[in-house]
């Protein structure tokens, strides 16, 4: 059985389906690992739910930041005018049956046997694993249930900047949901800082990307993660970055997680948009 774990896919559908020829992918055989964005900006976030849905057991999602703003936009709360490839999925008629799979999805995956945890975007340096994963279930719960209109609603913004034991309510899960679908620099505290986006080396000073914090309680972990487009490949153990821009222009990347190295396998893609370095 193989398992690869794949970048940032954001409704490039077509793309998806080239990689996956690569790859000689069996869904009777081998697993699916997607670092979340499934939608928004490419041109068929409807085919890309119902097609990863469609699969079953044979492949996870974790949710990422523009997952939760579809989520957002089918609860009601209102969409950018520039987010019109959402619609094909906010009007579908299996639209409910998506929204439902997608709102069951977790915010982090971590398979023991394999060795790998993985989220869309980043851990704070106070996170261990156990503590990743007791914030992630509370967020999952609560979007499970009744409480996730308010829930979405409420997680936009960028305040709390900095974890607190203490932390409860909104506050909690707005920091919670930022980590995990948001983050890419922080300074040694845990400060986050969500205006850089570019490449290591473009940040303000004083704060550097969250996986080079040196006092980080996740240190020990094999991390996979999407969101950061401008990041690229990177050589540090234990992380491994899988959004290469596919919707940028750039490959749409598969790390295959059962080999000892993990390998990486690139599908070209022709894009969509002109970077922003989102």
């Amino acid at each position: 059985m193989a398992v690869y774990a794949i970048g940032d896919v954001q409704g490039c559908f077509d793309e998806l389906q080239a990689l996956l020829a690569r790859l000689t992918f069996n869904p009777q055989n081998d697993r699916l690992w997607f670092a979340g964005d499934l939608v928004n900006r490419g041109p068929m976030s409807l085919e890309t739910l119902r097609y990863i849905k469609g699969l079953g057991d044979a492949a996870i999602s974790v949710l990422g930041n523009h997952d939760l703003h579809l989520l957002a936009a089918a609860h009601g709360h209102p969409i950018k005018h520039d987010d019109h490839t959402l619609d094909a999925v906010l009007d579908a008629p299996d639209r409910d049956e998506l929204i439902d799979w997608l709102r069951r999805q977790p915010l982090l995956h971590h398979d023991a046997m394999h060795g790998f945890t993985m989220v869309h975007a980043g851990l704070p340096p106070q996170w261990d694993l156990a503590l990743a994963q007791r914030c992630a279930a509370e967020v999952e719960a609560v979007l499970r249930g009744d409480g996730i209109a308010g829930l979405l609603t409420n997680m936009y913004g960028n305040n709390p900047g900095q974890w607190a034991d203490d932390l409860d309510g909104h506050d909690r899960q707005r920091f919670i949901i930022n980590c995990f679908t948001r983050l890419r620099y922080c300074d040694q505290d845990g400060r986050l800082d969500f205006k850089s986006k570019g490449p290591p080396g473009s940040q303000r000073a004083g704060f550097c990307p969250w996986y080079e914090i040196d006092s980080r309680a996740s240190k020990g972990l094999k991390i996979i993660f999407g969101h950061w487009s401008t990041l690229r490949e990177y050589g540090r153990p234990g992380i491994y970055p899988i959004d290469s821009a596919c919707l940028w222009g750039g490959e749409l990347t598969a790390l295959r997680i059962d080999t000892d190295p993990p390998q990486r396998i690139n599908q070209p893609c022709p894009g969509q948009q002109t970077p922003k370095g989102y």
